[in-house]
């Protein structure tokens, strides 16, 4: 057996141990879950392989509802994150969407670069452009990893604010949908989140330009 055969295969046998587990403490919990699911939280993170959305707040399958992209961007052309958005919102009816970057992210460092990278240079031009709009915030700063850190949290409001202008959240609104789209940072090197105090949970703390007129009714 091959090595990369081998390693697939294990993990293989740690999701049997995992399930295991699982159904050990609480034999219905499979057999309910696959019934239906009913999280109250949306969760936008970055693809980042060492920001696992459920561990790192300590929920179970099922109880959260989660989109990964490079970044963790909210982008308005993105069906892939409106069509998630648009499911968690209307039918799963979740209360708060989490917008969840983190330090050291690097797309976001790569943003702040010349460097051609490829497609996803496109995919990072908002961010590019953040870091050219915000240069007075970068001033004090001496280290390349301040400077990274500071626009990942620039990031993070930016895309609460994204998803605020979207008419899905502010159709939501509109309905008297309690809902609450929120601004978070994971620390990598310490395991811990930080709520970036950015919370919008109505149209009216939108500036007018970007508060549509939707008939509630």
């Amino acid at each position: 057996m091959s090595k990369d055969v081998k390693s697939l295969q294990e993990l293989i046998e740690n999701n049997r141990k995992w399930a295991s587990d699982i159904s050990e403490k609480d034999p219905d919990f499979f057999p309910t879950l696959a019934k239906q699911q009913a999280p109250d939280y949306l969760w936008i993170g970055c693809s980042d392989s060492r920001v696992p959305a459920n561990e790192i707040v300590g929920l179970l399958p099922g109880e959260l509802f989660v989109h990964r992209n490079v970044a963790n961007m909210v982008v308005h052309t993105d069906m892939n994150l409106l069509s998630v958005l648009q499911y968690a919102v209307e039918v799963l009816k979740v209360r708060h969407i989490i917008v969840c970057g983190h330090y050291g992210c690097g797309g976001v460092a790569a943003a702040m670069k010349n460097q051609k990278l490829g497609l996803i240079d496109n995919w990072l031009l908002e961010i590019r452009d953040l870091y050219h709009d915000k240069q007075d915030m970068f001033k004090g700063l001496r280290s390349e990893s301040e400077k990274v850190d500071t626009l990942c949290e620039l990031n993070v409001v930016r895309q609460v604010n994204n998803l605020s202008h979207t008419s899905i959240v502010q159709d939501a609104w509109a309905k008297g949908q309690k809902l609450a789209v929120h601004g978070w940072i994971y620390g990598l090197k310490d395991g811990k989140v930080n709520n970036l105090n950015v919370t919008v949970n109505e149209s009216n703390q939108l500036s007018d330009i970007f508060r549509l007129d939707i008939d509630s009714k």
